[in-house]
């Protein structure tokens, strides 16, 4: 069953017209290799593709001479079909650049290969900060959001508010468990506590016994440490057992633009979220986002589309100043340059990887505010990536010299 299941990812590769002819020739291969048919396949999915080749296009689809293709699979958030995927991408298709990830712990089977074979890796979709910590890498970069600004900015302004007390369901496998244990440290240094969790399988259809725990703990916050379409049900349901009008506040950690448009601003307004793109900020991610809508049928860009198209630029951009597409001249170019396109203006790569962009916590307005398509957010605040982000002086990441 396994074989068989992993011939048919490996079977729905995009390769518009690939070759073993030019697998290592005159072309540079770029892979978007996430989840395009489960949880996570709004946020990220084909709008991440959609991402890459608009990042292709801003160089004409060459580089050095060589045309740029762009292929993608589905690794269905299992680390065993990711990493094989990764292996038989870069062996047999020659493929120079892996992008997006989606799920934590499918990402870091990516990066496993990515690192023995010498390749780079574009980190959107995954969140946990340990991408940027212990398990950083001279061929990785964290082109978006992390569990540590996540948690750090909106655990503590919800805490700060007076959300004192939290109770915590959060999904089972390395994303949720990092964003509850550094969700917990800012809630702490805040002056608030956790007071107890429920954790939750991938892809979880029923989030009633975990809700009815949160319920009787009669917290002030139920903390979602949960994304894609798992914080989708967990929202709805949430108001199907009154948590809300019992006098308990939700705090999505990882909620989606996406997310917001499938559960619509009668159920998700007042929700307060951090995000690391918002499409309506500048008359630059205006331009790029109609671009974005116009190749993915009218649907909204979310922060996970975004970092690719930034990182798959950045590399792009990179390998052009460097003269030379080998990869590890070229990811050290990547660190040396700053990023700047259409919402990074001359931002820091860090050496341990981190890109230093922007996060904003924003909130999502009620339905009566919303005054033309996908106007979901009020930005209530602007933070720093210095600000956001996890300090060097805190790093577990062994490139970093203290």
């Amino acid at each position: 069953m396994r074989l068989k299941l992993l011939g048919a990812v490996l079977a729905s590769t995009i390769l518009a017209g690939a070759s073993a002819a030019d697998a290592a020739g005159d072309v540079i291969r770029i892979g978007v290799l996430n989840d395009q048919s489960g949880v996570f396949a709004d946020n990220g999915g084909v709008g991440s593709v959609v991402a890459a080749r608009l990042a292709a296009e801003d160089f004409g689809n060459t580089i050095l001479g060589k045309r740029i293709e762009i292929i993608a699979a589905d690794h269905q958030n299992k680390p065993d079909v990711a990493s094989t995927v990764a292996r038989e991408w870069i062996d047999q298709q020659g493929v120079d650049l892996i992008a997006d990830g989606a799920a934590s712990s499918a990402g870091f089977a990516i990066l496993g290969v990515v690192n023995e074979k010498g390749k780079i890796f574009i980190v959107s979709g995954p969140g946990a900060s340990d991408f940027t910590g212990k398990a950083c890498s001279p061929q990785s970069f964290h082109f978006n959001y992390d569990t540590y600004a996540l948690s750090k900015i909106t655990g503590k302004a919800i805490t700060e508010a007076g959300g004192k007390n939290w109770y915590f369901v959060t999904a089972d496998y390395a994303f949720g468990h990092a964003l509850e244990r550094d969700a917990a440290k800012f809630i702490q240094a805040a002056g608030g506590k956790v007071v107890g969790s429920a954790r939750h399988p991938l892809n979880t259809m029923d989030f009633s016994s975990f809700l009815l725990q949160a319920q009787a703990s009669k917290a002030d916050v139920v903390g979602l440490a949960t994304s894609g379409k798992d914080v989708q049900t967990a929202i709805k349901q949430a108001g199907e057992f009154g948590l809300v009008e019992g006098g308990q506040k939700l705090a999505g950690l990882l909620v989606f633009i996406t997310d917001v448009h499938a559960l619509g601003l009668k159920a998700a307004h007042g929700l307060q979220i951090t995000t690391s793109f918002y499409w309506d900020v500048t008359d630059e991610t205006r331009a790029w986002t109609k671009r974005f809508m116009a190749a993915h049928n009218g649907r909204v860009p979310s922060m996970i589309h975004a970092g690719v198209y930034s990182g798959v630029r950045h590399y792009l951009a990179a390998m052009k100043a460097a003269g030379t597409d080998d990869p590890k001249v070229v990811a050290a170019k990547m660190r040396e340059m700053p990023v700047s396109d259409m919402y990074n203006k001359d931002v820091k790569i860090r050496a341990d990887g981190r890109v230093l962009h922007d996060m904003f916590l924003v909130q999502v307005k009620d339905p009566g505010e919303s005054k033309y398509q996908y106007d979901y957010y009020k930005i209530l605040q602007k933070v720093a990536g210095e600000e956001a982000f996890r300090p060097l002086s805190e790093s577990e990441c062994p490139l970093v010299k203290k």
